[in-house]
């Protein structure tokens, strides 16, 4: 199945957060229904997740077929968004760069940009992974905000011993194809044919390399990411939690692969009993891993997130 970079059929915009210099770039499918907001994950940009076509069909294209107003963006250092001076400089002795409180201001820009736009209208979030993090923490502090949740392959707590501290990580790190192709496959067992729809990488690798401007003069050609992410998943392992879950009072989706090894079952028990939602369910997508949303299995992530979504639609 051919696979493509995301085309400019999406409206791009770049806001610039309140009080800083800094751009974030957002992509939006303009729809009639609910505004749907995706929140990426510790790696790569929103056109490489959300707005990434196999055969023509993204996630962002598949929401919108559904009627609702979707939006993705990039979290600073990342994709299409502005990079902190310090990701010029040497990464050691530097604190971790977008830690989920900062993110959290991040979503939230977006969050007042997207119900500016939509008349003040609740928002729909949907995120993955280390996202899921940043997208909780501004769901906690503004419950005003946020219509329904859904909570792609989340980080939860674990209480594990022996990780590095969080803050000596340092403030990016590069990764290449290589490194997020090993990271993509290591969970399928090893019986099991490849789930990934490009098993390769052969197209999406080099689009995720042209997601940064200075990739392919590396050696090994790599891209440049920020640390935080990182050091919030090493420190939620650990058992620091950037946010309490009790706080979130959306109607709220766990949805998860049956291979993902970073939301198991217990951790998902343990999310949706501390949930402070009335409303939630756990939905596994067998033959899937943390990454479905490259994998034959998006569909079935495809179908569950789009029926919570509507089940507020208006």
């Amino acid at each position: 199945m051919q696979a493509s970079f995301e085309t400019p059929i999406s409206d791009e915009i770049h806001l610039t957060l309140p009080g800083s210099d800094e751009t974030l770039l957002l992509r939006h499918w303009p729809g009639v229904g609910d505004p749907v907001l995706y929140v990426h994950g510790a790696t790569f940009p929103s056109s490489l997740s959300v707005g990434y076509r196999f055969g023509g069909r993204s996630w962002a294209d598949n929401l919108n077929a559904a009627g609702f107003d979707i939006w993705g963006f990039d979290f600073i250092g990342f994709g299409g968004s502005s990079r902190p001076r310090q990701m010029a400089a040497l990464a050691a002795g530097v604190a971790p760069l977008c830690r989920a409180p900062e993110a959290a201001v991040q979503v939230s820009a977006v969050v007042d940009h997207i119900r500016k736009a939509r008349a003040g209208a609740q928002v729909h979030i949907v995120s993955h992974s280390w996202g899921t993090m940043a997208a909780g923490r501004f769901a906690a502090d503004r419950p005003d905000a946020v219509g329904r949740l859904v909570l792609f392959g989340p980080i939860v707590r674990r209480e594990l011993r022996g990780l590095p501290l969080p803050e000596s990580i340092g403030a990016w790190r590069e990764v290449t194809i290589a490194d997020q192709l090993k990271r993509f496959v290591e969970d399928v067992p090893p019986s099991h044919p490849p789930v990934l729809i490009e098993p390769d990488l052969a197209e999406w690798g080099p689009a995720y390399l042209a997601s940064d401007a200075g990739a392919t003069g590396r050696n090994p050609p790599a891209v440049r990411i920020p640390n935080g992410p990182q050091a919030d998943i090493i420190a939620a392992m650990s058992g620091q939690f950037p946010y309490d879950p009790g706080r979130l009072q959306a109607p709220t989706l766990i949805v998860r692969g049956e291979w993902d090894n970073l939301c198991q079952d217990a951790d998902a028990a343990w999310l949706t009993h501390a949930l402070g939602a009335s409303t939630k369910a756990d939905v596994v997508v067998p033959r899937a891993t943390h990454l479905m949303h490259l994998e034959h299995g998006r569909e079935g992530l495809f179908a569950a997130t789009a029926d919570w979504i509507a089940g507020s639609a208006s």
